[in-house]
């Protein structure tokens, strides 16, 4: 009998897959515990509009990332911190911050942990930066350290 995966099966497929398995094992194991689905018209046309929707999901989240990549690619960040003298931050420059400049700088949320420094941002200056914005896609921006005295 020819059934179509609804979850990861150990020992028979990954979940989206199209496998032959005898009737018994189909009907008392596999459709009995709702692991998957015979493989009727019905339910292909039902899998394959499914596929189809997830790559149109991932084909817009790769096009998005594109588009973020190329408005941060080169820019300059600006991050106001207080400082005390000879500009020595109280504290430190977290990626958090960085994160919610971009929001505000650039009109996109990038989550904190997608951000990489190459070092610790306790001084006034520039820091070269990396956002990891879709699997192989990143861009390379400067952040740049502004002390408030305060």
């Amino acid at each position: 009998m020819k059934v179509i995966l609804l979850q990861d099966v150990k020992g028979t497929g990954k979940k989206g897959e199209i496998k032959n398995v005898s009737d018994g094992y189909a009907r008392n194991f596999l459709i009995g515990k709702g692991l998957a689905a015979e493989a009727t018209n019905e339910n292909l046309n039902k899998l394959a509009g499914q596929k189809a929707s997830e790559q149109h999901k991932i084909d817009v989240a790769v096009a998005e990332a594109k588009e973020q990549a190329a408005k941060l690619e080169g820019k300059k960040v600006i991050v106001r911190a207080k400082a005390g003298q000879g500009g020595r931050l109280f504290g430190a420059v977290t990626l958090g911050h960085v994160a919610d400049a971009l929001e505000a700088q650039f009109g996109f949320a990038v989550d904190k942990r997608k951000l990489s420094v190459g070092s610790e941002m306790k001084n006034e200056g520039d820091y070269s930066a990396e956002a990891k914005l879709y699997s192989g896609i990143s861009a390379k921006f400067t952040v740049s350290v502004v002390a408030e005295n305060g």
